[in-house]
């Protein structure tokens, strides 16, 4: 299997501005620029891209490790926050809130840390990954 999208930019890094498309079309000319990546300006922005990019690999990772352990998934809700500092992603750190049907406090995070290791884009990064995580009642 192989994924792709393109990155188009015109100009200087401050001044100029770019565009992102995904081979899958979610992604279509989706503007980004120096402002959407280190100010508040309108688009999106790499590290952006990452935390939605981690937050969804991990969250499909701990869905089969839960479902493989035999428990009946009610939700599980994911948010990544990336720390982009000294022009490198330093952290990548999970936030997750699940329900899952009988599943005990200790098997949840064993899962959990499972997941947030063995994700493929937790592999990727280089980056100290870490997670907090919610198990609903």
């Amino acid at each position: 299997m192989k994924r792709n999208a393109t990155a188009v930019w015109k100009g200087t890094l401050k001044e100029g501005a770019g565009h992102l498309s995904t081979q899958s079309t979610v992604l279509q000319s989706t503007q980004y620029s120096f402002k959407s990546r280190f100010d508040e300006g309108v688009g999106t922005n790499p590290e952006e891209l990452i935390a939605a990019a981690h937050s969804g690999c991990f969250t499909m990772q701990l869905t089969a490790y839960i479902s493989e352990a035999g428990f009946a998934i009610d939700q599980i809700e994911t948010k990544c926050d990336i720390d982009f500092v000294d022009g490198a992603i330093q952290t990548s750190h999970l936030t997750v809130q699940a329900k899952v049907q009988d599943i005990t406090e200790d098997a949840f995070q064993e899962l959990v840390t499972k997941a947030e290791k063995n994700c493929p884009i937790s592999k990727l990064l280089n980056a100290t990954i870490s997670s907090t995580a919610t198990l609903i009642k």
